[in-house]
């Protein structure tokens, strides 16, 4: 970690700190601020190396609605992918050809990787298996056969990294 997301990181972390401790007291009072800026100093000490993960974040105005959109698009993503499942549950004649397809994305945060990679388990019928660097292996119920492999992998990332992709790295 290079010194400024370093500094950045413990700056984040004793910031958070101090405010959840004052809106936790309810209290301006003197013995308040001292405490509070003593404990958010030890947990930005103890906690600080770990939030080199959040550096990946973007902070600008459109990242709340960005954030807003992968959340509605999740929420619908997930909704096909249950009624998809349980369609292909309740008729077994529809074709199940389950299988690995490996997958590459343009995210370059861990956070935002990381997001990715949940995403895509937490939707019926996908399973992250792997995550390394910028290759991801999913475990996939309907892999599309006699398809274009990378046509069909682009169906699982490109929506969720389009949304991903407007409040991280």
């Amino acid at each position: 970690m290079d010194e400024s997301a370093g500094m950045r990181a413990y700056t984040l972390a004793f910031l958070s700190s101090f405010l959840l401790w004052i809106l936790l007291t309810g209290s301006l009072a003197t013995e308040e601020i001292g405490a509070g800026l003593l404990v958010a100093s030890v947990v930005s000490v103890v906690s600080g190396p770990h939030l080199a993960i959040f550096n990946g974040l973007r902070l600008h105005p459109l990242a709340l609605i960005s954030l807003l959109d992968y959340l509605f698009y999740f929420f619908f993503a997930l909704l096909r992918a249950n009624l998809d499942l349980a369609r292909r549950v309740l008729a077994p004649s529809l074709p199940i050809n389950p299988g690995i397809v490996e997958l590459e994305t343009t995210l370059e945060s861990s956070l935002g990787r990381m997001l990715l990679a949940n995403s895509i388990t937490l939707t019926p019928g996908t399973l992250t298996v792997d995550l390394k660097d910028e290759r991801l292996l999913v475990h996939w119920v309907a892999v599309p056969e006699g398809g274009d492999l990378s046509t069909a992998t682009r169906q699982i990332v490109t929506g969720f990294e389009k949304r991903i992709s407007g409040f991280l790295k």
